[in-house]
């Protein structure tokens, strides 16, 4: 008999914020916060990201408006072209932080040339900017400021005219009104990821501050016939449906995306997490693993696997 293949989490070191974008061509797009520039990889497994093909695609101008403090960046293929969504500033404080957007028509993302669409004109500051596709319908997702002292930022949404504009007002989706989502010192609702499956939409966001080891996810559901600029068309369950595991050493889980196995038979989370309490931020590692379904139709991601759990390699690598 064969045994299976396995890996130990983490699977990359120091590399918060992570996003993994599983393409039509076989290749997973993985991204995360490198601070100063924006780093592209390809890879053909999950397992593998560390060691896949890497391009720098974007070093900004010293001095720019937009070219300090590179946050969470996103790679989506949308109306058949390339965008990558950053948050950035000019150096200082939240209050200058936006959503940046970068076009590529080139097949392979890699090649070609990146080219600079703006700053998204959100009625807010804001960062961990995301895409929604219903339909023909494009939206907007982020984490905005705006209500100091009494949180630190909250999830808006807006529609979208086309991939780098923004149309209308914004709808709150979820501010942190819970004390799970208070840890840290901040209340804190950010970092929006979409997945969709059963009839339903699923927002994912993270909640409290990164540097907390109590750093959670939280999930908000939606019929998928439903509005989603409607705030009433989501519903907020009442506690974090992934977070810290004392027991396995894992700490401050958060800021997701969501990809599938080689042979698109598992559903895959990737997130970021710290391997014990007090850690600095610049350690945050990249972190997958397998996750399932509950009866009613919503996700199920269990528990995070410490540093000594041997993992089954996702199915078809």
């Amino acid at each position: 008999m064969t045994q299976a293949k396995t890996f130990c989490n983490p699977i990359v070191a120091n590399a918060g914020d992570p996003w993994v974008y599983k393409h039509t061509d076989g290749y997973y797009y993985y991204m995360c916060t490198l601070g100063s520039r924006l780093e592209l990889t390809q890879s053909a497994s999950l397992t593998g990201l560390a060691g896949g093909r890497k391009q720098t695609i974007w070093t900004p101008e010293a001095g720019g408006s937009y070219s300090s403090n590179l946050w969470a960046p996103e790679i989506h293929f949308l109306n058949n072209k390339w965008y990558i969504y950053y948050t950035a500033n000019d150096g200082g404080g939240d209050d200058t932080r936006r959503i940046c957007v970068l076009e590529n028509e080139q097949a392979d993302p890699l090649e070609g040339k990146w080219k600079w669409k703006g700053a998204l004109q959100t009625p807010v500051p804001g960062l961990d900017g995301t895409v929604l596709e219903m339909g023909e319908q494009l939206y907007f997702l982020y984490a905005g400021y705006g209500h100091f002292p009494d949180y630190g930022s909250a999830i808006y949404i807006m529609r979208m005219t086309n991939p780098w504009t923004l149309t209308g007002e914004q709808t709150l989706l979820t501010a942190p009104t819970l004390e799970w989502e208070k840890q840290g010192g901040m209340a804190i609702n950010e970092g929006p990821v979409m997945l969709k499956r059963n009839g339903k939409v699923f927002l994912i966001y993270s909640a409290s501050t990164t540097w907390s080891e109590d750093y959670s996810l939280g999930m908000l559901t939606m019929e998928d016939s439903a509005d989603p600029m409607a705030a009433d068309s989501w519903k907020k369950t009442m506690q974090p449906v992934f977070k810290k595991s004392v027991e396995n050493g894992v700490y401050a889980t958060g800021h997701n995306s969501f990809t599938k196995s080689p042979d698109d038979q598992e559903d895959w989370i990737v997130y970021h997490a710290l391997h014990a309490p007090g850690v600095e931020t610049k350690h945050r590692a990249t972190r997958i693993q397998k996750f399932g379904w509950h009866p009613d139709g919503s996700p199920d991601f269990g528990v995070p696997y410490g540093d000594t759990f041997a993992l089954n390699v996702p199915s078809g690598e």
